[in-house]
């Protein structure tokens, strides 16, 4: 795993995600594929921490974004992620993992012909995400999403 921040919490966001990502046959059945833009869907929630599932066909992202206060983990299942941050650009392969800290911003995405699926993990739970647009000068916020929102 490869953290961004490293906190007291990041890493256990990792080892979540890795865990649940290795039982696959608890969740691999609820997986959906949408030509309309990502699936997701949420198959954990309490007070400290809460897990997605998400599936992305080939050209799908999510644009640039962070998390608001919350710290994060992603695994991939299936496939592969390109994770971009400003300055960098990733490749996440089936079975690795990436971690940050809060105030994280990156875009991921499915740069491949084939559909990838991952499990993502934010501790505490989201309430906030901050978009922003890409520019020659740098990224821009241009908009602030709330929970119900999603």
């Amino acid at each position: 795993m490869t953290t961004a921040t490293i906190s007291s919490t990041t890493p256990r966001l990792g080892e979540i995600a890795r865990s649940l990502a290795d039982r696959s046959e608890e969740w691999l059945h609820r997986v959906r594929l949408s030509a309309d833009g990502r699936w997701y869907e949420r198959l954990h929630h309490d007070d400290d921490h809460e897990v997605w599932l998400i599936s992305w066909l080939p050209g799908q992202s999510t644009g640039f974004h962070d998390h608001g206060e919350s710290e994060g983990a992603f695994t991939v299942v299936l496939g592969s992620l390109e994770e971009r941050a400003p300055g960098r650009t990733r490749t996440v392969d089936s079975g690795d993992s990436w971690a940050f800290g809060r105030d994280y911003v990156h875009d991921v995405r499915n740069v491949t012909d084939a559909p990838a699926v991952s499990v993502h993990v934010y501790s505490p739970p989201l309430s906030t995400m901050r978009r922003f647009e890409e520019t020659p000068d740098g990224l821009v916020e241009v908009a602030v999403e709330q929970t119900e929102d999603w």
